[in-house]
């Protein structure tokens, strides 16, 4: 993988240095300096594969599949959970997290590996849910879990005995209100800077931020090592893994201080 333009690094923190509230939206890139696979969706390992089942992922990581079938869901649901299993979140994470000490910064993340809340961001908006949270789909049992190790392929509630399932949006599922309006009242407040990290930007919600920031004349950055569906909007573009971006921008930040 490419080494961060210095050039370009250098004029990021330029502009890191004028603004006061940063926008980081970050996609499955950003973990995989973590050892985490690029997904596809909340999928991902299954890139234009079929399942042993022969449903496309989407079907089996759909909420009208975990409704029917939950055994299936759950068994991918697992194999995620399994890719994530003993990983930890990278200077990426750290990086963003640290900035806060100097910036307003929101992270708004399609990822539900929990990396960014364990890096310590603080206002965070995890639009498709953390893989880690559990509940009830009858009652009001909920638990935060480590990891699936101990879980029954479908979990099912201590206290109703009703299907348990992860705080995540599956396929076709609408997104969490919450998360909707948290989003919604951040961006009515303006940034000065906005980054795109490791994400292909296929969803609406997570392009529409960077597309509307550059039609505001507001600074854009993207940090992946391919184009996606906002490069060509974006003022500044890293082709090279979210990590050493993050290092390197940090470096020249602080040294454009002394």
């Amino acid at each position: 993988m490419s080494d961060p333009n210095p050039a370009i690094v250098t004029r990021i923190a330029e502009e890191l240095r004028r603004a006061r509230r940063l926008f980081f939206i970050t996609g499955a890139g950003i973990s995989a300096d973590s050892g985490l696979p690029t997904y596809r969706g909340i999928g991902g390992l299954y890139n234009n594969q079929a399942t042993e089942e022969n449903f496309s992922i989407e079907t089996a990581l759909s909420g009208s599949m975990l409704e029917a079938n939950p055994a299936i869901t759950w068994k991918y649901l697992h194999q995620i959970e399994n890719s994530c299993r003993g990983a930890r979140f990278n200077d990426a994470h750290a990086i963003i997290a640290e900035l806060q000490n100097y910036f307003e910064v929101c992270v708004l993340t399609q990822n539900i590996d929990g990396f960014h809340r364990d890096a310590g961001s603080r206002n965070l908006i995890e639009i498709h849910g953390d893989i880690h949270d559990l509940y009830c789909t009858r009652c009001d049992y909920a638990v935060t879990v480590s990891d699936y190790s101990g879980l029954d392929v479908p979990p099912s509630c201590p206290r109703c005995h009703a299907l348990v399932r992860p705080r995540v949006v599956l396929f076709g599922e609408v997104l969490p209100s919450h998360a909707i309006q948290h989003l919604y009242a951040e961006l009515d407040q303006g940034f000065d800077l906005v980054f795109s990290i490791g994400t292909t930007s296929v969803f609406p919600y997570i392009a529409g931020p960077v597309v509307q920031a550059s039609q505001m004349s507001i600074p854009t950055v993207e940090i992946n090592p391919t184009d996606t569906n906002v490069t060509r909007f974006v003022d500044y573009k890293l082709a090279a893994g979210a990590a050493a971006s993050m290092r390197a921008i940090r470096q020249a930040y602080q040294q454009g201080l002394n």
